[in-house]
């Protein structure tokens, strides 16, 4: 059948064949496809009628029965034998709509609302992909639920005589949860509650759940954090049985502990952390050699002494992954009682460790390397505050030491970025709360050379014993190990965000990694205190992929490291302890650990980390709409620090509050997005607001609920 461009038939027949291709296993009448298609008068309702027909003649469709008709069998048989079937992970909108994120890579496939099934946000699932048109987005639809990513929610609970609905707080999940009234637990209308889903109905639009723990009602600090936890399937308390272990082990070090271990008790050492922590895994310590050279010591507390493999505790570790810092509590790990007590560096007291020590010369140079297990007592406890203002001035207790160890972190820091380390900048929030959790202020956290120099000398113990077990010699096989790995950007991603500095001005090297990197060095000192410099900081961020934990090791592309772990954290993060284990078994002479059996923890782990990130976004959301919430009509200062089709999004100078003007709410214009130039334009005035412009809002509405924050441009 021959098509003519721009007639009307051809225009129907692209029409008609999008509605079957969309919903490949639906069957439609000519009266069902016309109505899709906003068809009402009888003439065009002939015209599809005869087009139906047609195309059943040219096999692209079958009569199921009659006069109703779907996508030829064959079509789709044929297109999944070219690989049609692939696996991913569900990204929902809270429209319903989703996108399918898949294993392979490669761009999203767009799913309707009406092909996902019972899918929910992040459920692996199965997608049979439709025939891709020209110009087209790859689109498909979900045909099995191969594993869920949660069977728990966390809503508002409406209560009517015999049933209620819980209503998810979470915008990806577009659907509510009917529960019946046996299952309501004694849930009062309004109130935040946890629903399992216990069952759903093929042919139902609402899965059916019970209530399964009640929270309290909704803006309460608490109930609001434990909200947030649970939402993102974080355990609200440790199992009894893990508090008991915790409580039996002793602090008390032996002789023989002592015996056993290098003695640093005698050398100069401190720990160098947030003023209000209270779980310190690291400590440093300098010493004076003969050689005129320093030995380094980066002790790390040792925690696989106390937490072994199986316990009640390190399986709650293992569950949990990582220690979770909302904004206004740490939820640890490890129960209190080990990450504050028994395995926290205290000062003045003896405390076993899991050291990397160097000899370094004067220009910070490695000479000489040794890891093992140790005993420390740290002279002094400092906040990174003190050890600024000792930085800054030369003068304060330690000062001596602690300029050297600052001398010599700063000469490690500026290898690094020769050799190619990306200087990313990220921006912190500190909030100050009263004693009900309520935010007094907001500010934005400075990271200063004290900040440096423990990330420098934690970065060295990562990196040497990353090498330490994995660099080959003598032809051997580097056993199986725990690295932390980020790969290269992808090049799409890299082309865009190149593109898009390229329209504000920056230019980009991308001809190799080392100009590649020490193009981005620039652009970040070029972009310092800039009205775009958070935005094209974030984006920066955002255009290179994930660090993760592997037993494959790629090298580390940020950090310019071939070698990288994360060996400095036990007390709050799983994979540090796991390096711990493989270290000292390695150290020990033992066989090298079963590599498929690692793969899977580091997967686990890295699932857990992202989750936690995510959680504590959610809390510093949460409690920059609660700090706005009095301040509806109060005017601000913004930049504009993202666009869409609708509306612009702008952050708050000082506070990084960011809001939403919508579009519909300009009154002086109708507004366009411009996507390729990132702005939105007004299609009468050409006015234009574009990222990173400075402008001034005022405070429309808050949803806390929801955490959204709407403004209008004053």
């Amino acid at each position: 059948m021959k098509k003519k461009k721009g007639t009307k038939k051809n225009t129907f027949i692209n029409s008609i064949l999008s509605i079957f291709g969309n919903n490949p296993f639906r069957a439609y009448n000519y009266k069902q496809v016309s109505h899709l298609l906003g068809i009402k008068d009888k003439a065009s309702k002939d015209l599809v009628n005869t087009i139906l027909d047609e195309l059943l003649q040219n096999n692209e469709l079958i009569e199921v029965k009659h006069g109703k008709y779907k996508v030829n069998p064959k079509n789709i048989v044929n297109y999944a034998n070219k690989k049609a079937n692939i696996t991913g992970t569900v990204d929902m909108k809270q429209t319903g709509k989703a996108y399918l994120i898949s294993d392979e890579g490669g761009d999203d496939i767009f799913i309707s609302a009406n092909n996902t099934g019972h899918a929910l946000h992040g459920d692996k699932v199965k997608v049979l992909l439709f025939p891709q048109r020209k110009g087209r987005k790859p689109e498909g639809q979900i045909t099995e639920i191969i594993k869920r990513a949660k069977e728990q929610f966390v809503g508002i609970v409406e209560v009517s005589k015999n049933f209620a609905f819980l209503v998810p707080d979470s915008n990806s999940v577009p659907i509510d949860i009917f529960i019946s009234k046996n299952n309501l637990k004694g849930v009062k209308n309004g109130e935040k509650a946890i629903a399992k889903i216990t069952d759903w109905p093929e042919k139902s639009k609402n899965p059916f759940g019970e209530i399964v723990k009640i929270l309290g009602m909704p803006g309460d600090n608490e109930v609001e954090m434990q909200s947030i936890l649970a939402e993102y399937d974080f355990p609200l308390s440790f199992p009894k049985k893990a508090e008991k272990e915790a409580e039996t082990i002793s602090e008390n070090i032996t002789k023989t502990d002592i015996r056993q271990r290098k003695d640093f008790r005698e050398i100069f050492t401190i720990t160098i952390d947030p003023e209000d922590a209270k779980d310190y895994d690291d400590a440093v310590s300098i010493k004076k050699l003969k050689t005129g050279n320093w030995q380094v010591g980066i002790h790390i507390a040792d925690v696989s002494h106390f937490v072994k493999p199986g316990t009640s505790i390190d399986k709650e570790g293992y569950k949990r992954g990582t220690s979770i810092y909302l904004v206004d509590r740490v939820v640890p790990m490890l129960p209190e009682e080990l990450s504050n007590n028994v395995c926290s560096l205290r000062a003045n007291k003896d405390k076993l460790c899991f050291s990397a020590v160097f000899e370094m010369d004067e220009n910070a140079k490695v000479v000489n390397e040794w890891f093992g297990k140790t005993v420390i007592n740290s002279n002094r406890r400092f906040n990174y505050e003190e050890v600024q203002e000792i930085i800054e001035n030369g003068k304060g207790e330690f000062s001596e030491e602690i300029n050297i160890l600052n001398d010599l972190a700063s000469k490690l820091r500026k290898k690094r970025f020769t050799n190619g380390s990306i200087n990313f900048h990220s921006q912190e929030v500190k909030f100050k709360l009263d004693e009900e959790g309520k935010p007094l202020s907001i500010s934005v956290k400075e990271s200063k050379e004290s900040n440096k120099l423990v990330e420098d000398f934690m970065l060295l113990a990562n990196r040497k014993v990353a090498e330490f077990i994995g660099k080959k010699r003598e032809n051997k096989t580097p056993k199986t190990f725990v690295y932390r790995i980020h790969d290269v950007p992808s090049p799409e991603k890299l082309n865009t965000f190149v593109s898009f500095v390229g329209k504000l001005g920056y230019q980009i090297k991308m001809n190799t990694t080392e100009n590649l990197a020490k193009s981005l060095n620039n652009l970040f000192k070029d972009i310092s205190g800039k009205a775009e410099e958070t935005m094209i900081e974030t984006i920066a961020i955002r255009t290179m992929a994930k660090a993760v934990y592997s037993t494959e090791n790629i090298g580390h592309y940020g950090l310019a490291f071939p070698h990288y772990t994360h060996f400095t954290s036990p007390i709050r993060r799983y994979p540090d302890l796991m390096v711990h284990r493989l270290l000292e078994s390695y150290l020990d002479g033992k066989y090298s650990v079963n590599k498929k059996i690692y793969e899977e923890y580091c997967e686990q782990c890295s699932q857990l980390e992202r989750r936690a990130v995510d959680a504590e976004r959610a809390s510093i959301k949460y409690k920059q709409a609660e700090y706005l919430l009095d301040k509806i009509g109060q005017s601000f200062d913004g930049v504009i620090s993202g666009v869409s089709k609708w509306g612009i999004y702008i952050e708050i100078v000082g506070n990084k509050c960011e809001g939403m003007v919508r579009l519909n709410d300009l009154y002086d214009d109708f507004y366009y997005l411009d996507e390729d130039n990132y702005c939105v334009i007004g299609s009468q005035s050409g006015n234009k607001y574009k990222l990173g412009d400075k402008v001034m809002i005022k405070v429309k509405r808050i949803d806390l609920a929801k955490k959204q924050m709407d403004f209008e441009l004053m």
